[in-house]
């Protein structure tokens, strides 16, 4: 009878990112630093990434590469180059700042009830506050042919 492999205990197919994000958070955004004229759209967008469902994985080290990422996304704003644009979406990928980067991280952003609602009156059409109507079903006209 052949051996049977060893179990790697290390190998479980088990991301160590893995988390279910919520929106419902206290995390308080750091200030960008005052030494800089900021441009209107950069402190929007940080605003954005710390109100956002990604900031409670945030450690304070990523701050750092935080600030790194906004210098960028303001010289984009004051001067928009291809270069730049590639560098910016190089290094949100590390953030989870888009979709796709959630996805790799294993992030996942908690639906509320509401957006499953709205998901679901999409998906059938119905208006709010309208109980949705049933359908006809097109098999009904169907007969059978002697």
């Amino acid at each position: 009878m052949p051996a049977l492999p060893k179990r790697n205990p290390a190998r479980r197919n088990k991301s160590a990112t893995r988390a279910t994000l919520s929106a419902a958070h206290s995390v308080k955004a750091p200030e960008l630093p005052p030494s800089h004229d900021w441009h209107p759209a950069t402190v929007a967008w940080w605003r954005d990434i710390w109100a956002s469902p990604m900031a409670p994985e945030y450690d304070e080290s990523d701050v750092h590469g935080l600030l790194i990422l906004a210098v960028l996304v303001d010289e984009f704003w004051t001067a928009p180059s291809k270069d730049l644009a590639g560098e910016i979406r190089l290094q949100r990928q590390c953030f989870g700042l888009t979709p796709i980067d959630r996805r790799r991280l294993q992030w996942e952003i908690e639906r509320t009830d509401e957006a499953q609602e709205k998901g679901r009156r999409r998906r059938t059409g119905a208006e709010p506050g309208k109980a949705p109507t049933k359908a006809r079903d097109p098999r009904a006209v169907l007969r059978s042919v002697s």
